[in-house]
């Protein structure tokens, strides 16, 4: 799992139709400081996470199984948000 920031939302018109209905969302990962790290990537949003929250991201493997009820998106995805942070204890 990983950290990153939602800093905005996608919007598709033309997309896979595993895709359709799917809130797709800008995130930017992020360290335990909340500072960024890497580069920003597109997310499916499993959860409802608004732009401004910390959530949590799952890749590859996980993110295909992040949404078990749709079979068919889980072929497609490659990046998904599976919670979102309350708060950050160190």
């Amino acid at each position: 799992m990983y950290m990153a920031k939602v800093v905005g939302s996608i919007v598709s018109t033309q997309k896979d139709p595993s895709l359709i209905g799917r809130k797709l969302m800008i995130v930017q990962p992020v360290n335990s400081d909340g500072q960024s790290v890497r580069h920003q990537e597109v997310a499916a949003d499993s959860v409802g996470a608004g732009v401004g929250e910390y959530v949590l991201l799952v890749r590859g493997a996980g993110a295909r199984r992040a949404n078990r009820a749709d079979e068919v998106a889980r072929d497609v995805n490659d990046c998904s948000i599976v919670g979102i942070i309350d708060r950050f204890d160190r």
